[in-house]
């Protein structure tokens, strides 16, 4: 008998592979940008705790939060930026070219600040 957390193995040459299966509910979510790229920092850099949260089923509910987090304070520091800087439709209407300009500029330093403070931690 097998109950819920024992784990089977498939042999593959001399080794024994663990047969992880997503569970349902993780299979139903789907990572954007931020999600995905906070998967992959955790899979390169923090190897233990990768493992950990994808053994108990819990790595995609994470990067799930994670991506939440991050696309609400991208969002928000993107609208506090655009405030201060005076980044404005009326400049958008006036110089296009200008307003692409700072927008880029703002959305490039809000990703680093994502990114620092949120994916990479």
């Amino acid at each position: 008998m097998s109950n819920k957390n024992s784990i089977c193995y498939r042999r593959v040459g001399d080794y024994l592979i663990p047969n992880l299966i997503i569970p349902p509910e993780e299979a139903n979510i789907t990572l954007g940008k931020w999600g995905m790229l906070h998967k992959t920092y955790l899979e390169k850099h923090k190897k233990v705790l990768f493992s950990t949260l994808l053994m108990q089923g819990k790595l995609y509910q994470h990067c799930a939060e994670i991506e939440n987090q991050a696309r609400d304070m991208f969002d928000a520091l993107v609208e506090q930026m655009k405030q201060s800087e005076d980044v404005t439709e009326e400049l958008k209407e006036q110089d296009q070219l200008e307003w692409v300009k700072r927008m880029g500029n703002i959305q490039q330093r809000a990703r680093e600040i994502v990114c620092a403070e949120i994916i990479y931690v």
